[in-house]
């Protein structure tokens, strides 16, 4: 048993109230959450880490060697671009492994009614990895040429298409089912699912700057910026740079954990819409209370 206050998902939310139960839920679930998270995702954050680190030393490495030689041919472009493609396609796997594994622990939450089981949830989220990177390669594919065509197409589209991978998670829905069903979802209540949306970035944005702002402040007192002297030296080889590295991989980690937050917030926006139009957790709610009748 949970000695934490469970949180009903299967409800409806006005938007205060998806603010509040969101950081209700990372708050009460901080201790088992993050433990299974770290356990299934956290060998890929890792590799990830490493990835960023492996990039960001030879790429400074390269540009020190073209501008003390001035030689092109100095430049191994190959090897920039593989280790670049490996670091993208890490923070791919790493994305898709972390939308996965917190909708898959809040399906296990709401299943066992504020107990988890680890074993379902890794098990969901390795069956169902490859359904999560189509997911990501389409709905990527849309949001680009949504927003390549004109902002407001893109706009229009990420707010049916964030809920997708709660489609994929919670109903055991496929890829095309999820895709089509996350805009009847969204049908008549738009521009509330934005304004949610809207103010979830907003503040998570806000929070990614804490990251951010000390390895720029360093980075600008070391290159001179700051005292207004700078030093082409110091530029060079800023990539290399032990505690230069160590801020960029703390706001690496730093802004992909505030992810979180909005997947948790976008779980339960979908439960919001789903029972404004399908009223699953209402007719569960009446069935208990008719079993409980029963007994």
């Amino acid at each position: 048993m949970t000695n934490t206050p469970y949180i009903e998902f299967k409800k409806k939310r006005e938007l205060g109230d998806i603010l509040t139960d969101t950081f209700a839920f990372m708050r009460n679930e901080f201790k088992p959450f993050f433990s299974v998270f770290f356990k299934i995702v956290g060998p890929y954050l890792l590799v990830m880490i490493i990835a960023l680190v492996l990039y960001m030393y030879y790429v400074g490495d390269q540009f020190n060697l073209l501008l003390v030689n001035n030689t092109a041919g100095d430049f191994n472009g190959l090897t920039v671009f593989g280790l670049l493609l490996f670091y993208l396609i890490s923070i791919a796997v790493v994305y898709t492994m972390c939308q996965s594994t917190v909708l898959h622990y809040i399906k296990s939450y709401d299943k066992g009614k504020g107990t988890i089981n680890f074993e379902d949830i890794k098990t969901d989220v390795y069956a169902s990895f490859w359904s999560f990177v189509g997911m990501g390669f389409l709905v990527g594919i849309c949001l680009f040429i949504g927003f390549v065509l004109c902002v407001l197409p893109g706009i229009y589209l990420y707010v049916p298409l964030s809920l997708t991978f709660g489609l994929l998670a919670f109903s055991n829905n496929g890829v095309g089912d999820a895709f089509s069903a996350s805009f009847n979802l969204v049908k008549d209540h738009w521009w509330i699912t934005f304004a949610t949306l809207l103010i979830m970035i907003i503040i998570v944005y806000i929070a990614s700057l804490a990251f951010a702002v000390p390895g720029s402040i360093y980075t600008y007192a070391k290159m001179g910026i700051l005292s207004g002297e700078a030093d082409a030296e110091s530029m060079m080889n800023i990539f290399q740079d032990p505690v230069y590295v160590l801020f960029n991989i703390l706001a690496t980690i730093g802004q992909f954990m505030l992810n979180i937050i909005s997947i948790v917030a976008g779980a339960l926006i979908y439960f919001n819409l789903n029972e404004h139009k399908n009223f699953t957790g209402t007719y569960e709610r009446i069935q208990n209370i008719g079993k409980s009748s029963e007994n």
